[in-house]
């Protein structure tokens, strides 16, 4: 079914901050009853980078996570405005966390983080022929940064090391593409 079954009767801000705007919707459901649903909007999109160099290593970012109360390993990510160029976001956030900068980009992946009450959208770069150079912390952010081989990155996937959804869609792709 391509067409929208569900009908919005009104739509009504209960929270908003410069990243997410928390909405309450009044709506008709595909049954045609009447119905609540939230939502979160996220006025940036996700992206997540994997940096690969040439021996098949890659970078990952230890931090602590203040929505889940935990320390977690990811790959390179951040936030870009949606009216922003998504390779330029990418880039920008590659180098903060890093200092690497990549001649090459490849796309690899667009993903729904939490479908069902978030408008969330992800992209994640394959980063190569890489340069090292100075990282740029935000303020807010107290970063590890670990060089491990791909197949580490892999393996702390599947032993559940790594949780973060678009890092783990992103290595298991790449995985795919890299023939892991």
């Amino acid at each position: 079914m391509t067409e929208n079954p569900w009908k919005t009767k009104s739509i009504q801000t209960i929270y908003d901050n410069p990243w997410i705007r928390l909405e309450a919707h009044e709506v008709v459901n595909p049954a045609g009853k009447d119905a609540q649903y939230g939502k979160v909007h996220f006025k940036n999109r996700a992206m997540a980078i994997i940096p690969l160099d040439e021996d098949g290593y890659t970078w990952l970012i230890g931090q602590y996570r203040y929505t889940l109360d935990e320390y977690t390993w990811e790959i390179p990510m951040g936030g870009g405005p949606n009216d922003q160029d998504l390779l330029s976001s990418a880039k920008r956030e590659l180098k903060e966390e890093t200092g690497l900068f990549a001649r090459k980009w490849t796309e690899i992946l667009k993903i729904h983080t939490s479908n069902s009450v978030t408008d969330e959208v992800g992209y994640v770069f394959l980063a190569e022929d890489l340069t090292q150079g100075e990282t740029e912390f935000e303020e807010t952010e107290i970063l590890q940064i670990k060089k491990v081989h791909f197949s580490e990155a892999l393996e702390m996937v599947m032993n559940g090391e790594i949780t973060d959804s678009i890092s783990m869609a992103g290595i298991l792709k790449a995985a795919r593409i890299l023939g892991y």
